[in-house]
């Protein structure tokens, strides 16, 4: 499965920004989802999960916990993250992907299937 994220874009600090992640042909429903970000000069990190759709358990990195929010648009088959109080370090490529749950936000994290990111930039 590839999956494709959109919806980034330039946002002021404390700003918001709703990103969101879709596949072709698959339904998402029964996947764990995750979204990563690669800032410039640094290393892809998961900061988000969300699992199946039997129970939806959520986490989060500790750099976006009471920031972000990780849900399903099951109408849309796919999966939101709703980026709130933004700030400059938020700054990077976003991107979704297939994980292993639950999600360790280590350097044991496995996932697979992201495709093409998309920039978020957080600036005055």
């Amino acid at each position: 499965v590839q999956l494709q994220a959109s919806g980034g874009g330039l946002v002021q600090p404390g700003g918001s920004l709703r990103l969101s992640c879709v596949a072709s042909g698959v339904t998402l429903d029964d996947t764990p989802i995750g979204w990563l970000r690669q800032a410039p000069g640094k290393e892809r990190k998961l900061i988000s999960c969300i699992s199946s759709s039997d129970d939806d358990t959520t986490s989060y990195a500790d750099s976006v916990k009471g920031r972000f929010t990780i849900s399903r648009d099951k109408v849309k088959n796919s999966v939101v993250l709703q980026m709130n109080s933004v700030k400059s370090e938020d700054t990077a490529v976003y991107y979704c992907a297939r994980v292993l749950f639950p999600c360790l936000y280590n350097n044991y994290d496995v996932y697979d299937g992201w495709g093409q990111g998309t920039q978020v930039t957080v600036s005055s």
